[in-house]
């Protein structure tokens, strides 16, 4: 098959190099890819929202299979712009419909569907300028600490937790009088505060039958001990140790199987991804938020432990034959930490070279490249997030001692990473 995969950061090449090691792939393409991509396959020079370039390159590579990466191409509706496209009519797309994705687009679709097919989410109102007033109101009745979400894509940033009135009141009045978050936040959703532990289940769905793949742990926090601003993530552990039968049969009866029954229901067509963001309270799961897609850096830690042929998967979820398919998941521990710009996740400075990535040992370690490109031959940091290294271990602290040794290995100006992941089950 010759493939096409959408996507620059870590959660792509980990997926990409899992492509190139099935035999089922004859040829890949990475549209941009990064400087790690380029090893795995053939980066293409376009974003990930020119389709007009995408198709053409489906055309010219006699592509058989695009790989969505990230949410905004889908929310944007590339699924359809390809499945539409005369040209184009037979080619398979892992990725949900424009209105599928609307379960990621729209924080308010996405809980309007929790409550409609009763899964277990914190209760909610949401708000527009219309009901401004009522909105603070609300908040004046609410009980603290809560939550405030711009209903749609702010690429990770749209979601604020406040402790006291004052902020939550002067927080509501930037999201929407002063677009905070420009047209995400024109609606805002305000829910209840979940105490727990959070953690993230990956399904990958026919639209019918459905997979679960390795679950996760991920680190958002810039700072050791979960301190400082929210990053896109500082690093992921899998599996998550509280992550027993019991829980995750749970979260299969309770989560899974009301989405996916719920979106057949609904006439809603799904072929793709979907991350379940959980949280944990007394061994009860609760759902946060749905992506429709794969996380990153969880990604990161997932693709490692699944044993199974990735292309065979998606195959199998192209024409809907997952109910064939078995999970097969390494036993081992895997864990991520993630390098990043100095500076990030406010304003920071790109093109710097990394050294030293040739250094780290390949047999229980991997470098995945999340923010980087190559200028005069040379790898550079081209992004906030710019690396991170995937370790297997005996145990999550075992794990997370691997990949920080292997970190020493490498360098760039600038570069930060946290050295706690996985802190709370040593």
């Amino acid at each position: 098959m010759h493939i096409l995969l959408l996507g620059s950061g870590g959660r792509e090449h980990a997926i990409a190099l899992k492509i190139s090691q099935s035999p089922l792939c004859k040829k890949l393409f990475i549209a941009p890819g990064n400087a790690g991509t380029s090893k795995c396959g053939t980066n293409l020079p376009f974003g990930v929202n020119d389709f007009e370039a995408i198709k053409k390159s489906c055309i010219d590579e006699k592509i058989d299979m695009v790989m969505v990466g990230p949410e905004d191409p889908l929310v944007n509706g590339i699924t359809d712009f390809l499945k539409n496209s005369p040209d184009l009519k037979n080619i398979a797309v892992i990725g949900p419909e424009k209105n599928s994705a609307r379960l990621e687009g729209s924080k308010a679709f996405a809980k309007a569907f929790m409550m409609r097919h009763n899964i277990p989410t914190a209760a909610y109102k949401e708000f527009t300028l219309e009901n401004y007033q009522e909105g603070t109101n609300y908040i004046q009745s609410h009980s603290l600490p809560i939550v405030m979400k711009a209903d749609g894509l702010a690429a990770g940033k749209g979601v604020v937790i406040c402790n006291n009135e004052l902020e939550a009141l002067a927080e509501f009045e930037l999201m929407i009088q002063r677009a905070k978050f420009g047209d995400a936040g024109k609606k805002v959703v305000i829910e209840q505060f979940l105490q727990g532990v959070e953690m993230s289940v990956f399904v990958l769905t026919d639209g019918k039958n459905y997979v679960i793949l390795p679950e996760a742990k991920d680190y958002k926090r810039i700072g050791d001990g979960d301190t400082g601003p929210n990053t896109g993530g500082m690093g992921a552990v899998s599996p998550v140790p509280f992550a027993n039968d019991v829980l995750m049969k749970k979260i299969e009866d309770q989560v899974v199987k009301p989405t996916i029954s719920g979106l057949e229901s609904e006439g809603l067509a799904y072929k793709g991804f979907i991350f379940l963001g959980l949280m944990i309270d007394k061994g009860e799961p609760y759902m946060i938020e749905y992506n429709c897609r794969m996380g990153d850096p969880e990604t990161e830690v997932v693709m490692p432990r699944l044993k199974n042929d990735l292309v065979e998967l998606f195959i199998a979820v192209n024409e809907q034959k997952l109910d064939a398919i078995t999970i097969e998941t390494d036993s081992r521990t895997v864990c991520t930490v993630v390098a990043v710009s100095g500076g990030y996740p406010g304003e920071y400075t790109k093109g710097y070279e990394i050294m030293g990535i040739e250094n780290v040992n390949q047999e229980d370690s991997m470098v995945y490249h999340m923010g980087t490109t190559i200028e005069n031959e040379k790898v550079v940091t081209n992004g906030g997030r710019v690396f991170c290294i995937t370790s297997y271990g005996r145990s999550i602290f075992d794990a997370v001692e691997i990949s920080k040794e292997e970190m020493k290995k490498i360098s760039f100006n600038g570069m930060a990473y946290r050295h706690d992941i996985g802190y709370e089950f040593e």
